[in-house]
């Protein structure tokens, strides 16, 4: 028996692990104590790894579809397959005429992050998608809007604060994109303890809401107008508290000036009086944070949601201070160095709906209507990372029947699922304990800098790739087909392995961590509490927040105009639970058993209305589809508010187990025509009926 440090990186919270296995076989897996980040948590979803690495139904080697069959065949054979018909396609019809959709997971794989992105580069399709823009797009553009990098998010200094805002986030069940923050539970038993105060808002009573000392529903969508009804408190009460280097603040005292807190409680449910106290408390503490995440996220108004909670963290002063929210100082800092991009917003369209990209993708909202609608650049072939947007993206039931419309589908991903097994060729990467990894993205979101490298548990098989393998492949052999010249950098960029590419970056920061250092405290090495860093680290050309964006301005104007929307109906809203993960973790046994989780959430009042009872079978529909699911009360749901689960509705795949985990897809009643001006999915607030099935 042998024990080795690992990493589980399915999330955002990047916990460490203590992984002890006899051979090939895992053994046990629990928290290392000894993680200066993560401090012996673990969930579920991190014991599960050694499930998805034992899975009998993944794949471990290629397939190719032969009379609607998959069938094993050589790496070499599936290589030549996907080169010779991306070339054609390209040749054909133009490089725009491939897309590529990248999934959640990809973000969580060091040689995805190394790798993939040449990939792209190397076949120039402007139809690249991901689960950004399902997730966490307005975030992202908001801190390039303001801050001049879409990585550059200030992060709740949440050991340290006291007084913390969650504006739809539940970090008990789900750890938030751009806050990484691993054992929650005990951060916000020591956050109690030294006599701080939580308050969430959300739809509905979330893990979260029920351990803060203050939960505060809300009506789903409406979030913009109670924050804009709190910093209207600021500016009238007089409860400014902004840096000298901020600029003039009237413009944004101009624009809330009409978002009184009535108003806001017309809309959402919330009393005026609450919002004034709740956010006279905020201005009065002594190092307060507001966070919003992804309830807020996918919403018509998301990106004014952000830039709201960013402005009431600014003009309370807030930002960069001890106990509010705070830039990271990584040992590797993708930022300041340029290893990822800055972001934008703009420079392009997609060619049927007109959306605009942001960080040079498009919204995954009009992915169907690019295959579906002739004309030049119509997408002929799909590239899947990591993905299965069938069940993750809005209006799932007409992507999967646009896939049909493809010249041709390949896959790289691990698993047959809903939308892979429409593919000619799936390629299987290692699974993450196969892999080197460090996390490029998450030490830079982490709510405590500290720096980590872990090496492989088990050794890549003999027949097996890694992620970035399979990249450097495609690219070497689309190069060659189709004359493709690339500069010594890029082919030094693709010839060294991830692990190498740490190496020198490590080197090239001048942090004092080396990958030798790394590789001797595989557990990590603790870099420190956040610390002040404006405003030198914005990454604006003028080192001043653009503290009020024209895209903003536009919309809260627009938001000014709309009409209040009726009270009446039924709106849907998302969840996520500590031992789902996505869509792709039902496979595993001892993440579905226990209690289910797939049922619509009901409060009672809105059930008794429809004349339904609890266990019933229920049709949900919305203007683009309907689901039959069971319906369970809940007096945790806000009256007109329902809740579906995202990731499941599993179907007719290679996924034995996730085949008989009961639910459906929230993502057959959600809606591609709404969308956040960023091109976010509003995939909160759907109106929908519930009658009987």
């Amino acid at each position: 028996m042998t024990t080795k440090i690992g990493v589980c990186n399915l999330c955002e919270a990047i916990c460490g692990l203590q992984i002890t296995i006899k051979g090939t076989e895992v053994t046990g897996i629990r928290g290392n104590h000894d993680d200066p980040l993560s401090r012996g948590h673990v969930c579920p979803k991190g014991v599960a790894l050694a499930d998805v690495y034992a899975d009998p139904d993944r794949l471990r080697s290629p397939v190719k579809k032969v009379n609607g069959e998959f069938v094993e065949t050589s790496w070499e054979d599936a290589f030549n397959i996907v080169a010779d018909s991306l070339a054609r396609i390209a040749k054909a019809h133009g490089r725009d005429a491939i897309a590529f959709y990248l999934g959640n997971p990809n973000a969580h794989s060091l040689g995805a992050l190394t790798h993939g992105p040449q990939l792209l580069k190397a076949v120039g399709s402007k139809n690249v998608y991901s689960a950004t823009s399902v997730d966490q797009l307005p975030q992202q553009l908001i801190a390039t809007l303001m801050f001049g990098h879409q990585f550059l998010v200030p992060i709740p200094d949440i050991d340290r604060t006291q007084y913390f805002l969650i504006f739809g986030g539940n970090p008990m069940a789900s750890n938030g994109s751009l806050m990484t923050v691993p054992d929650f539970p005990q951060r916000a038993r020591d956050l109690r303890a030294r006599g701080a105060k939580m308050v969430v808002f959300d739809p509905r009573r979330t893990e979260t809401a029920a351990i803060a000392d203050e939960h505060v529903p809300v009506r789903p969508g409406t979030d913009a107008y109670l924050l804009l009804a709190m910093l209207h408190v600021v500016f009238a009460d007089d409860l400014v508290s902004a840096p000298t280097w901020i600029d003039d603040l009237s413009p944004v005292a101009d624009l809330v000036a009409r978002f009184t807190p009535e108003r806001a409680e017309q809309v959402s449910g919330v009393s005026a009086a609450t919002i004034r106290r709740i956010t006279h408390e905020y201005a009065a503490a002594e190092g307060a944070a507001a966070y919003g995440r992804l309830g807020v996220s996918v919403q018509e108004f998301g990106l004014v949601c952000h830039w709201a909670i960013h402005v009431l963290n600014i003009v309370t002063g807030n930002l960069d201070r001890e106990g509010g929210v705070m830039l990271t100082k990584p040992a590797i800092d993708v930022v300041g160095r340029g290893v990822v991009g800055r972001g934008g917003h703009g420079r392009y369209v997609s060619r049927v709906r007109g959306l605009p990209e942001s960080g040079r993708e498009l919204p995954v909202a009009t992915l169907t209507d690019e295959i579906v609608t002739p004309g030049e650049g119509q997408i002929k072939a799909l590239v899947t990372v990591a993905g299965n947007p069938v069940l993750s993206t809005p209006g799932g039931q007409h992507l999967e029947q646009a896939l049909d419309h493809l010249d041709f589908q390949v896959a790289i991903d691990i698993y047959v699922n809903e939308t892979t097994r429409h593919a000619e060729v799936i390629l299987p990467p290692t699974t993450a304990l196969e892999r080197d990894h460090y996390d490029l993205i998450f030490h830079v979101l982490a709510v405590r800098n500290t720096a980590r490298f872990t090496p492989a548990v088990f050794p890549k098989p003999v027949n097996a790739r890694h992620d970035w393998e399979i990249s450097r492949e495609l690219i070497l052999r689309l190069e060659r087909r189709l004359g493709i010249k690339r500069s010594l950098k890029d082919r030094l960029r693709i010839s060294l392995s991830p692990t190498r590419m740490v190496a020198g970056l490590l080197r090239a920061h001048g942090s004092g961590v080396t990958l030798a250092k790394l590789r001797k405290r595989p557990s990590g090495i603790d870099l420190g509490p956040m610390t002040p860093q404006l405003p030198g680290r914005l990454q604006t050309k003028d080192k001043r927040v653009r503290l009020l964006p024209d895209l903003i301005a536009s919309d809260v104007r627009r938001l000014d105009q709309l009409p209040h929307a009726s009270a009446d109906g039924l709106l849907l809203i998302g969840r996520r639970h500590k031992q789902d993960c996505n869509s792709w973790m039902h496979n595993s046994p001892r993440l579905t058993k226990g209690r289910p989780r797939h049922q619509l959430l009901m409060h009672p009042e809105d059930l008794s209305a429809r004349g339904r009872r609890e266990g019933q079978l229920v049709r949900v529909s919305s203007r683009v589809g309907s689901v039959s699911v069971e319906v369970q009360s809940s007096s945790d749901m806000m009256p007109g508010v329902v809740s579906l689960p995202h990731g499941y509705g599993h179907a007719n795949t290679g996924q034995t187990h996730a085949a008989q985990v009961a639910g459906v897809s929230i993502n057959d009643l959600t809606d591609p025509e709404l969308l956040d001006v960023s091109g976010n999915a509003a995939l909160n607030g759907v109106p929908v009926e519930v009658e009987a099935a």
